[in-house]
């Protein structure tokens, strides 16, 4: 039976311990060793098993903690600060063209210069006042950040990208399929296009004019520099060496350590403040970079399990081998997980070790399945309350506590990206 093996019931065990709200990383290590142990292995395997497999995401863990450094002294130079200014310049009463400049930031914070969410808190708060003034819905700045924040790690081999991309490589490879990223990259444009569609969307539909109060916010904003100084600019080049350095020798780790190094060399961070931008990067990024680790132990432990062997089989009887079924089943699974987890670099390696094996066993193609991965990974992250997705715009957006954060971020998200994936997403993998 289906609901006696042991990776559905560690999913439900993970499932409803996160809607309980415990902690990501407690929920993630209790499944594991309930796999474990409902399997049949006993504890101290299952513990070894677990540990034994977060070396996985070693590398993933060790790129976030290095770009958590790199954001934080992006953010500590108020480099962040003066761009907001001179957006409220350019923008004037234009919905569209901030919320386009919203996105194109948002795509080279995932990319270019790898700070992730780390500008929202400086960037938006000063912009507020102006979107009052154009009565703009704060929604449209939500399903903005949504696209911009996913859809570029999602689509493109840099910065983040590269730490998506890579999760997906090294857990198929785990699973017994080996793929390169050029897959990874011709595949999941896919995916970027159906999101893009929800984008227009999603903005026209909260084009509506709607009136905010005018509320002092000055508590929340850092002071904002006159001028472009020369540390900003120091900064800003220290996160396109990144790229570059990721681009030519293939390990993001080493280009954000490339990164760092120059930050402290130009004397943009004093020796003496060297610690206080690790342990800042740490801050930022330290809790997502354990559920990595935690996630590659989860996967390790229901593969050495035996019971995706078993649950492959099950499969493959109760789909009666329709793929058009298994694609949306397996990707409300991974909503499910993904919704409780907040995270689809956290899902990928728990997904892949379980979807695999079934894609393979129903005949899927190699497109096909990595399709099938990204969006079950990706549909419950730009929705989910626990996800940076949803909590960085949310950070920003309400400090005059006009924003809630699953009314008018989550759900606008969800509906208008979350939902296409699931739909649009499901037929398209049976057509690959």
């Amino acid at each position: 039976m289906i609901f006696t093996n042991a990776v559905v019931l560690s999913v439900i065990i993970l499932a409803a311990l996160c809607l309980a709200k415990i902690p990501v990383f407690f929920a993630l290590m209790i499944s594991a060793i309930s796999a474990g142990l409902i399997s049949g292995m006993g504890i101290v395997e299952t513990m070894n098993t677990l540990i034994g497999g977060m070396g996985g995401n070693a590398e993933t863990a060790l790129s976030y903690i290095l770009l958590g450094s790199l954001a934080y002294c992006m953010e500590e130079t108020g480099a962040a600060a003066i761009m907001a200014k001179k957006i409220g310049s350019l923008v004037k009463d234009n919905k569209i063209l901030l919320c386009g400049i919203i996105i194109v930031i948002a795509i080279m914070a995932e990319t270019v210069i790898p700070i992730h969410i780390a500008f929202i808190p400086i960037l938006i708060p000063p912009l507020l006042s102006l979107t009052n003034k154009m009565k703009m819905n704060r929604k449209m700045l939500s399903v903005s950040f949504g696209f911009g924040l996913k859809a570029p790690y999602i689509a493109l081999p840099l910065g983040y990208g590269a730490i998506f991309h890579g999760l997906i490589i090294d857990s198929f490879g785990r699973s017994g399929l080996d793929i390169t990223d050029k897959d990874v990259t011709g595949t999941n444009w896919i995916v970027a296009a159906i999101m893009f569609l929800g984008l227009c969307a999603g903005l026209l539909f909260f084009m509506r004019d709607r009136e905010y109060e005018t509320k002092d916010v000055k508590g929340e904003i850092v002071e904002v520099p006159e001028k472009l100084e020369k540390k900003h600019v120091l900064v800003l080049l220290s996160g396109v060496i990144t790229v570059v350095v990721q681009i030519l020798t293939e390990s993001l780790p080493l280009g954000a350590l490339i990164g760092l190094i120059f930050v402290v060399v130009t004397g943009v961070v004093k020796w003496s403040d060297m610690q206080k931008m690790l342990d800042g990067g740490i801050n930022m990024m330290g809790f997502i970079a354990f559920v990595m680790l935690i996630a590659a132990g989860y996967a390790n432990v229901v593969i050495k399990s035996g019971a995706i062997d078993d649950l492959v089989q099950v499969a493959q009887n109760l789909l009666g081998g329709s793929k058009l079924v298994a694609s949306y089943v397996m990707i409300l699974l991974g909503l499910m997980i993904t919704l409780g987890i907040g995270t689809s670099f956290g899902t990928v390696p728990i997904i892949s070790a379980i979807y695999v094996p079934i894609a393979m066993s129903l005949g899927y193609s190699l497109k096909a399945t990595i399709l099938l991965v990204t969006i079950a990974a990706a549909c419950g992250d730009a929705g989910s309350p626990a996800s940076d997705t949803t909590l960085g715009p949310t950070s920003g957006l309400s400090v005059d506590g006009q924003h809630e954060h699953i009314k008018d971020t989550c759900i606008p998200q969800m509906l208008f990206f979350g939902l296409p994936l699931i739909v649009l997403g499901g037929f398209v993998t049976t057509l690959l």
